[in-house]
């Protein structure tokens, strides 16, 4: 059953699908077995090889969901080394709890404080929001209209069903479905450092676009601290925890963290439309918030 949302009767959001109730085609990373070695030596490769491969995405999808054809090459690959990337039924369940965990737990606080920066708000989007957990923060906070956004059906059936109360949508940062002025809070955490440049100008130009006058914009990405600087300042000023963070940088493929990091952030924003209100850089993350400026007529 496929469920259509507005706010008026002007407005028009994205369709919901039943995502619990949608079978998603198995992939070969479904298909691993260890007992008779079906697809084990894919597996290995997938983990210990150097770079990102490609994902085998299926070539037809129930209706409704976003197709290979439609996803941009960025997305098609198999992100952090993960076998086949986003795509699968098994692997993307193992993801969402093995990433908090391999933060060390850091991130649940920051999602707490991400979602106490936009408790004021009524109207929330989460960009990226992979199994959800960033969106039911939200929800935590009262925020009653939280959606959650991510181009993986395979992240977004596991979302769904770990928090039914949460309106959970398949798209692209740089290109959202929603009205104008639709939101007055979007969060999105670790997602700018795993795009391209041009893409990152075209979802930000997005954020401004389905934020309401005065709106907020909560940013949470990899610090650059860990990435640039070296062992010994990472033992002093962090002890183990620094020296393993360290090692997580070097050992996660990332394509385009390095681009992302050259970035100013501040002057970024600031580009499109943005006001800094919050910029700071911890270990191993770096939150910001900022406030969609008020056009001038």
């Amino acid at each position: 059953m496929n469920e259509r949302v507005g706010i008026s009767d002007a407005i028009l959001d994205p369709v919901i699908l039943d995502w619990q109730n949608i079978e998603l085609p198995r992939t070969w990373a479904d298909e691993i077995n260890f007992k008779t070695r079906t697809n084990v030596g894919r597996l290995f490769r997938s983990l210990f090889k150097k770079g990102n491969g490609r994902a085998e995405i299926p070539d037809s999808f129930p209706d409704g969901i976003l197709g290979k054809q439609s996803l941009p090459k960025y997305l098609q690959q198999e992100f952090h080394g993960i076998p086949n990337g986003n795509y699968s039924n098994n692997i993307t369940r193992g993801y969402i709890s093995a990433f908090d965990a391999s933060m060390l737990g850091k991130m649940k606080p920051v999602r707490r404080d991400i979602a106490t920066w936009l408790n004021g708000c009524k109207r929330v989007l989460d960009l990226g929001c992979a199994g959800g957990q960033m969106a039911a923060a939200l929800k935590d906070e009262d925020i009653t209209d939280v959606w959650g956004l991510d181009p993986s059906p395979y992240l977004l059936k596991h979302a769904a069903k770990a928090y039914p109360e949460v309106k959970f949508v398949q798209g692209l940062a740089e290109e959202l479905k929603f009205s104008d002025k639709r939101f007055d809070g979007i969060t999105a955490s670790f997602l700018f450092h795993e795009m391209p440049p041009k893409y990152i100008d075209l979802a930000l130009d997005e954020c401004r676009r389905v934020l309401d006058e005065g709106g907020l914009l909560a940013i949470c990405e990899p610090s650059s601290i860990q990435f640039k600087s070296g062992w010994w300042k990472m033992f002093k000023g962090f002890g183990f925890t620094g020296l393993y963070f360290k090692w997580l940088a070097g050992h996660v493929y990332e394509p385009f963290v390095p681009a992302w990091h050259k970035q100013d952030i501040e002057q970024l924003l600031q580009r499109h439309g943005f006001e800094v209100l919050i910029n700071r850089r911890g270990m191993p993350e770096h939150t910001v918030l900022a406030r969609k400026c008020i056009s001038k007529l």
